[in-house]
C-alpha cells in the first residue's frame, strides 16, 4: 500500500522534511542535462542540471536552477552567459562525471567552443546558449532565466532520464538496478 499525504489549507511549509520532499518530487521524471559556460580565464565549468524547462517562446527564454553548493555555476555565471547541453539515454557516464566535484569533468566527453562562445558537448541531443536575463533566489538554489542566443539539435536519439533518484523508468529497468546520480 502506498502512503500518500496532503497538506491541507494552512498547514505549514516546516510540516514537510527534506527527505519527504525528496522522495515525493522523485516521482516526477526530468530529463538530465548539462549546464556549461567558459569561466573568466577561458576554462571551460559545468555541471549536471536537472532543474531546466522552457519558459517563454516570445521571447524565447528558459530556466535553470544550479545549486548554491555548487563550485562550477559562480564560474560560468559570471561571464553572462552559459550553454543547457540535453543528454541522451546513452551518456550517463557523462551526467556522472559533471554530476561529481572532481575538476576532470571535460575528460569525460570530447567538446568544442561555438564561434559564439557556447560550450558544447559533443553527441548530445541538443544545446541551448543563453545570456543571463535575471536571477532569482530559490532557496538552496538560484533561479536563472536564460535568453536564448543560438540552438541546434545534434542527433536524433532517447533523452536520459532522472526518476526515482536514479537513471531511467523503472519500466525500462527493474527498480532494484537504476543507478543513482552523485551529488552535484
Amino acid at each position: 500500500m502506498v502512503e500518500r499525504t496532503l497538506l491541507t489549507h494552512g498547514a505549514e511549509a516546516d510540516d514537510v522534511d527534506p527527505a519527504t520532499f525528496r522522495h515525493v518530487l522523485g516521482h516526477f521524471c526530468t530529463g538530465v542535462t548539462i549546464v556549461t559556460g567558459l569561466d573568466d580565464s577561458g576554462s571551460p565549468s559545468g555541471l549536471a542540471c536537472q532543474s531546466f524547462t522552457s519558459l517563454s517562446l516570445d521571447p524565447p527564454l528558459v530556466l535553470i536552477c544550479p545549486g548554491r553548493s555548487s563550485t562550477s555555476w559562480p564560474r560560468i555565471e559570471s561571464t553572462g552567459r552559459f550553454t543547457v547541453n540535453v543528454l541522451a539515454e546513452d551518456q550517463q557516464d557523462v551526467s556522472m562525471a559533471f554530476g561529481s566535484r572532481t575538476a576532470a569533468k571535460f575528460d569525460a566527453v570530447p567538446w568544442h567552443v561555438t564561434d559564439r562562445g557556447a560550450v558544447v558537448l559533443d553527441n548530445v541531443l541538443a544545446w541551448v546558449h543563453c545570456d543571463i536575463e535575471a536571477t532569482y533566489d530559490g532557496g538552496d538554489h538560484q533561479i536563472i532565466v536564460g535568453a536564448v542566443r543560438r540552438m541546434r539539435i545534434l542527433r536524433d536519439h532517447g533523452p536520459l532520464l532522472f526518476f526515482r533518484g536514479g537513471y531511467g523508468l523503472p519500466t525500462q529497468k527493474s527498480a532494484s538496478t537504476i543507478s543513482t546520480v552523485g551529488d552535484r
